[in-house]
Order: structure tokens, then C-alpha cells, then sequence
């Protein structure tokens, strides 16, 4: 008989990936109501924002990660691209809390590639794994 226990992890993105809806928009003070209302309800991760994709997300994602990143509470997160100054921004921001993840990306589609990104898919291995 197999005694390992099975955890299923709650990743919540409400407060990134609520926004991009058409007419979706949250300020700083909604935005740490409903983080806090995700702690209380057990999520174990809060992706907070995207630190680098303005002053306002920067200043969500810290106000989140001092309020609702406390020792007993969720691991605040904060996305990033694949690129130095995001990774920097969103260190910086998910710092005052106790526990902190990086959620990093790369896009990565033939189109991407070719024509926004205009690298192979090796050179962008070789940048996901610098970074």
C-alpha cells in the first residue's frame, strides 16, 4: 500500500490575469481586499501582479507581499518575462514578504520566435536558463 500523501497547491491569479478581461480594473486598495479574502480562504499561492508593468502593479505587489505575505500566510508571487529588468522589478517588489516566488516567461511559439522574439529556439533555451 503506497502511504505517500497527495497535496493539491492553490495557484490563484485573479489579481494578474483578472485584469486582462475587457473593462477589468482593480486599484491598489481593491486589489489588497481580495488578497486578503485569497489568504483566508487557503490559497496557497497568490500571483499578485506583474511588478514591471507599471508603478501601480509595482506598488500592489509590495502592498500585498507586507499585508498578506505574512510567516502563516500564502507564498506572494509576482510575473516576470525573461528579462533581467523584469526579474529585478518583481524581486524587489515580492521582497517584505515572507514567502516570495518569481513566476517567470518566455514566449516561445514559432511566431514568437520569428518575428517578435527573432532568435531560434535554442538561443531562447540559453535565455530562460541565464535568467
Amino acid at each position: 500500500m503506497n502511504t505517500t500523501q497527495q497535496r493539491i497547491i492553490i495557484f490563484d491569479t485573479t489579481l494578474r490575469d483578472g485584469e486582462q478581461c475587457p473593462g477589468a480594473t482593480l486599484n491598489i486598495e481593491e486589489k489588497l481586499t481580495i488578497a486578503k479574502q485569497l489568504a483566508r480562504l487557503g490559497v496557497d499561492i497568490i500571483e499578485a501582479g506583474f511588478a514591471f508593468a507599471s508603478p501601480g502593479d509595482f506598488e500592489a505587489v509590495t502592498k500585498i507581499a507586507q499585508l498578506v505575505g505574512t510567516e502563516n500566510g500564502p507564498v506572494i508571487c509576482s510575473l516576470a518575462r525573461a528579462r533581467q529588468e523584469d526579474i529585478q522589478s518583481a524581486a524587489k517588489a515580492i521582497k517584505p514578504a515572507a514567502k516570495g516566488r518569481i513566476h517567470t516567461f518566455i514566449a516561445t511559439s514559432d511566431i514568437h520566435l520569428k518575428y517578435k522574439l527573432k532568435k531560434t529556439k535554442s538561443e531562447v533555451l540559453a535565455i530562460a536558463e541565464e535568467w
